[in-house]
């Protein structure tokens, strides 16, 4: 399947309407995705990324249909996470002297995972490579979201390869922004920064300015995974302007999860104290052991709150609370208020110690922990409500 973007670009990759889950099980794919390949036609053909390996055959095949693979002169290999690179192995063995152009660190990554010598041309920040009618300018991106990203631009089309920032799981056979349903499509723009570029907002932040300043004329984004950007591709940008800068909405997430029910009930009453407060502040209860953890983080990120709590097992806590609580300390929060409640039988320190964690992670901890023992009663459920209100205005 092709689609073009224009006389020189097309499309190459493959849409998966049937993924679910991506990173093994960790991130929620409810929308599906696509694996986006590129074949620039110019004095010098360039194919830039490929596909997850599953799919290898079928796009080896349809990669032929519009080009003698021969007449290949360079891959570009952007980012050799194997969703982007899986594919390569079997390109190789039918042209295995295509030179591969990536970072120094791409090199190394795809070496570790593949173990080829294939011959690597590594580029650095600012090089060019002339490919007829145009440059391919090769602008390095470290931890957006791995060590050896890198984009690169077309100069004279204005084409910008972004790997995966700027993208989404998002299957549209349509595969632009403008044949889209915006709602859907910003929803999951924002829940793919979430969750794979959020930890790296300060780089994210810097090479965004960098962008800026190098006054390229973007007039299409092509990223790695989702649709294509072609109406106003500077939307997404704005959206990452204002993502990677502490980023909030009047939003408070209640995350928990409870052996027998006290501790569920707790929750549900700071949210009544929360929603006291303020009628329109979004409150939302999410039992971390029934939702998926994705869309948990989705939700971490829009917050400027959050409370988390666990009913006491043994020494510890919940092991759902315990996983989630390693996710949402890895994405480095910015100006994001904490709290921590929950129930126990014998011992509260497992309930004092999610303060700990959230406090070490760079979370504005609320001091006071909200603990009861055994089950509560109409009054403690009262002073529940307290604390949600105690919390919102902290």
């Amino acid at each position: 399947m092709k689609i073009e973007i224009n006389e020189k670009i097309s499309w190459v990759g493959k849409i998966d309407f049937e993924l679910r889950k991506f990173h093994g099980d960790q991130i929620a794919t409810e929308s599906g995705s696509s694996y986006n390949s590129y074949l620039i036609k110019d004095e010098k053909n360039i194919l830039v990324d490929l596909v997850y390996k599953p799919f290898a055959k079928e796009f080896i095949s349809n990669l032929q249909k519009e080009i003698e693979l021969s007449k290949i002169d360079f891959i570009i290999v952007n980012h050799s996470e194997p969703d982007h690179s899986g594919a390569l192995p079997d390109l190789m063995d039918l042209i295995p002297n295509t030179p591969i152009i990536c970072t120094a660190s791409g090199a190394k990554a795809i070496q570790g995972q593949y173990h080829k010598n294939w011959d690597f041309k590594i580029v650095k920040n600012g090089e060019k490579l002339n490919i007829g009618s145009q440059d391919i300018l090769f602008i390095e991106a470290p931890m957006m979201h791995w060590p050896d990203t890198m984009m690169c631009y077309l100069t004279k089309d204005g084409v910008l390869f972004s790997s995966d920032v700027f993208g989404q799981h998002f299957a549209n056979p349509a595969m632009f922004d403008d044949l889209s349903d915006k709602c859907n499509l910003i929803a999951e723009s924002e829940k793919y920064y979430a969750n794979i570029i959020s930890p790296f907002s300060k780089k994210t932040a810097k090479k965004l300015n960098e962008l800026k300043s190098m006054n390229l004329n973007i007039r299409t984004i092509c990223p790695a995974h989702g649709i294509i950007w072609r109406n106003n591709p500077n939307q997404i940008v704005d959206l990452y302007e204002k993502w990677v800068s502490s980023y909030q909405e009047n939003q408070i997430t209640i995350l928990y999860d409870s052996m027998y029910g006290n501790t569920k009930q707790i929750a549900e009453n700071i949210a009544i104290g929360i929603q006291s407060v303020d009628a329109n502040v979004v409150v939302k209860v999410l039992n971390v052991s029934k939702t998926d953890g994705s869309n948990i983080i989705t939700d971490v990120f829009k917050s400027k709150g959050i409370l988390v709590g666990s009913s006491a097992i043994n020494n510890g806590i919940l092991n759902s609370v315990a996983g989630l609580l390693q996710e949402i300390c890895n994405l480095a929060p910015e100006n994001k208020k904490a709290g921590t409640f929950g129930s126990f039988g014998w011992s509260a320190k497992p309930i004092e110690n999610i303060n700990e964690v959230l406090a070490k992670a760079g979370y504005n901890v609320f001091p006071e922990v909200f603990k009861v023992q055994w089950s509560p009663d109409e009054a403690v459920l009262k002073n529940a409500q307290e604390f949600g209100i105690n919390f919102f205005k902290f």
